[in-house]
């Protein structure tokens, strides 16, 4: 059991950060479409965080304020990656802002598929094919304006 807490720990802290970066990214964006689909993208975030913190309740799993507080801290990091990288819109920080958003999705998917495969009776209730499905769905709406970003911030001017 001590693997599987790790295992939804990081998972969950990943989610901390992804809220994290994306807040900053509503202030950045704000009274923008971006600014709107920030904030879309960050309440699927978080209601997946709550189902992730239902199934750790479920497994009897704690949730490590270690763990919360060091995703929290790299967040802090990566944003002043960001802003050197050009902390605008259009801007390679969005850019790669966008990119950090896809793997992190990407590997709440895999979470998803792989709580699936493990078929844990504690975990019967949650539908983790629907999880998965609204997952491929965040990452396919990201990864369209991550495209977008890309268009922008890469092309010469």
């Amino acid at each position: 059991m001590k693997d599987l807490d790790s295992y939804l720990n990081d998972h969950l802290a990943g989610s901390v950060g992804a809220v994290e970066l994306i807040n900053h990214w509503i202030e950045v964006c704000e009274g923008k479409q971006l600014g709107e689909f920030f904030t879309a993208i960050k309440n699927d975030i978080s209601s997946d965080q709550q189902i992730l913190r239902d199934l750790m309740r479920a497994l009897g799993a704690e949730e490590s304020s270690v763990r919360r507080a060091g995703a929290w801290a790299a967040e802090k990091l990566s944003r002043a990656k960001f802003a050197i990288a050009g902390d605008e819109m259009g801007g390679l920080g969005l850019l790669l802002a966008l990119e950090t958003l896809v793997i992190g999705i990407t590997g709440k998917k895999l979470l998803w598929r792989a709580l699936a495969a493990a078929d844990l009776p504690q975990l019967q209730e949650f539908d983790f094919a629907k999880l998965t499905r609204r997952a491929e769905e965040q990452i396919d709406r990201v990864e369209a304006e991550r495209i977008r970003a890309a268009q922008q911030a890469l092309s010469i001017r």
